[in-house]
């Protein structure tokens, strides 16, 4: 509401209808900032710092916006800075204190629906380190959403079909093996050790592809290997998701759409949009290679099944929003299909999105299945729950702590750093994993942030102790009282008044590191204040005192709701 209230003042003080507001990081540029001025004394041709001052002036007679804002200034070459005043930075605390962990959402996204394609691991392949991004940072995304009031469906588009599940049914014919007693890591000997056989033996090749072609086909022994290894493989992910506390209530693997491919590919032929080439028929696009609609053999490919699952999602879902949530080795995939609906007029009130994520790197290089050099995921998650534990361990405020609740600490600390240094990084970059500073207590991490979340509830438990009316509600503060607010107290309410913008920018450039990166400044305020100024001190007066505690309990709660949407824990005592 705040930003439209300054959108629509700026609109009547300048006559433009579309106007960007802005919340600068550093605080001194004040609380919302635009550049309008500058776009309208290009188009005019005149100094835009004079075109600023003619807003400013303009702005200053606006009721509405002065009723919010302590000054409005230019700055630099014509930018508008607003200063919002201390009756609203103090209403705005006393409504996190009554909203709580429905502070900072809204109902932007009302009567919207979106659905979100993440995880998407491969059957009969370990959960790998790799497939951690699309999970985390997918989950995150729809979270930001909900946040939004978006209805949401997410839908883990597993790998079960494809050529892969040939070599690998391939493989268990050969070896007459049992694919009811194949663990996953069984499963994956075999898929590295057919792809080095292949090497050798090219003819292994042709072997994989029948055996898919009679998979396609409904050849009862394929599809028998192809269930079982299906139901290991799902049992084995089940566990990773509950490790990681993520659930997606769709499942609806590639092969769900095996008997809605014919109606999709009719549909492409009826509207002329498919050729033939050498056998094959494919779909051409003016600036790209051609995708492959069916294969010379007559088998489908990823382009068609991805094409099938947009009309499933279309017919059954209607969402104006797709999200896919795949790494950036898809990217011409994606474009592929997206202009394939398009050219379909799938596309009309509709919009595809490819969060294209970068890799994560060990020190070793890229991880690959195919070559036997994947690192699991449970494995980094159980090695991060060690590590967490051993600082938990050795932390002196956690003496005293049994060995059940050490552990229990140690899973949501230990996971919920994985999972931060994740998310810390923009989606399209590439991150080398790196232990030390996944666990570093004095700068951007998950543990910072928890820890910091913990030092919050403590103050406020001994401030519960201290005055036990406090529990049935934190003291309302009145906003045209008296009180003294010092710099690091007005900088800190300033902060934790951004947290819906943030919210708000996050979700339209699907940039949960935006969150990310204001956590970890609103972090460093409140610990900056904590070791600042004595907040449950007798030496200053009870209203300081009920100013200092509401501003730690909404400090906490903004911490709290933002580490929720980042699917992190957060522990009350650390």
């Amino acid at each position: 509401m705040l930003r439209k209230l300054i959108i629509h003042a700026l609109q009547r003080a300048t006559n433009e209808s579309t106007i960007h507001i802005e919340s600068p990081e550093d605080l001194a540029h004040g609380d919302y900032a635009t550049n309008v001025a500058m776009i309208m004394g290009k188009k005019q041709n005149r100094n835009p710092q004079e075109v600023a001052q003619e807003i400013v002036d303009k702005l200053n007679q606006d009721k509405d916006l002065t009723g919010v804002t302590e000054k409005i200034e230019i700055a630099g070459p014509g930018f508008i800075n607003f200063f919002l005043n201390r009756e609203y930075l103090i209403s705005n605390l006393n409504q996190i204190l009554e909203k709580k962990e429905n502070y900072g959402k809204s109902e932007s996204g009302k009567d919207k629906t979106m659905v979100i394609d993440y995880s998407a691991p491969n059957i009969a392949k370990y959960f790998g380190i790799g497939h951690l991004r699309s999970t985390i940072i997918g989950q995150a995304i729809r979270n930001l959403y909900d946040y939004l009031g978006y209805q949401t469906i997410g839908d883990n588009h597993l790998g079960d079909w494809g050529t892969q599940f040939g070599m690998i049914i391939a493989a268990i014919v050969s070896k007459n093996l049992d694919a009811s007693k194949l663990s996953v890591e069984q499963l994956v000997q075999l898929y590295v050790e057919f792809n080095k056989e292949m090497e050798s033996n090219p003819s292994l090749r042709d072997q994989a592809k029948d055996w898919f072609k009679k998979l396609e086909e409904g050849n009862a022994k394929a599809r028998d290997i192809w269930q079982k290894t299906k139901e290991t493989s799902l049992k084995e992910y089940e566990r990773i998701y509950e490790m990681l506390g993520v659930r997606i209530e769709n499942a609806l693997g590639e092969s769900f759409y095996e008997d809605k491919m014919p109606a999709t590919i009719d549909e492409v032929r009826q509207k002329g949009i498919s050729t033939k080439s050498e056998g094959a028929e494919i779909i051409e696009f003016n600036n790209m290679p051609p995708a492959i609609l069916v294969k010379s053999d007559g088998t489908t490919t990823y382009f068609t099944r991805d094409l099938a699952t947009i009309k499933y999602r279309i017919e059954n879902w209607d969402p104006q929003l797709f999200i896919y949530e795949v790494g950036s080795e898809q990217t011409l995939h994606f474009r592929q299909v997206f202009e394939t609906a398009e050219k379909l007029g799938w596309g009309q009130g509709r919009e595809f999105v490819h969060i294209a994520h970068g890799l994560i790197r060990f020190k070793e290089g890229k991880m690959s299945t195919r070559s036997g050099r994947t690192i699991k995921l449970e494995e980094v998650l159980q090695e991060a729950i060690i590590r967490a534990k051993n600082i938990i361990e050795k932390s002196e405020t956690n003496r005293g702590i049994n060995s059940d609740e050490a552990q229990a600490l140690a899973k949501q600390v230990g996971i919920g750093a994985v999972k931060y240094f994740d998310l810390m990084h923009h989606y399209a970059n590439d991150i080398i994993f790196d232990w030390e500073k996944l666990f570093v207590l004095e700068g951007n991490s998950g543990p910072y942030l928890q820890y910091t979340y913990a030092r919050s509830q403590s103050v406020l438990a001994k401030s519960e102790i201290r005055n036990p009316a406090l529990p049935a509600g934190r003291p309302k503060l009145q906003t045209n009282s008296n009180l003294q607010i010092q710099k690091i107290e007005e900088s800190l309410l300033r902060r934790i008044a951004q947290f819906p913008e943030v919210i708000s920018t996050a979700t339209k450039n699907y940039s949960p590191n935006l969150l990310c990166n204001y956590l970890f400044d609103l972090a460093q305020s409140f610990n900056t204040f904590y070791n600042k100024h004595r907040i449950l001190s007798t030496d200053h007066s009870p209203q300081t005192t009920d100013f200092r505690i509401a501003l730690t309990a909404a400090t906490g709660q903004v911490l709290a709701n933002g580490l929720t949407i980042l699917g992190i824990s957060t522990p009350k005592k650390m």
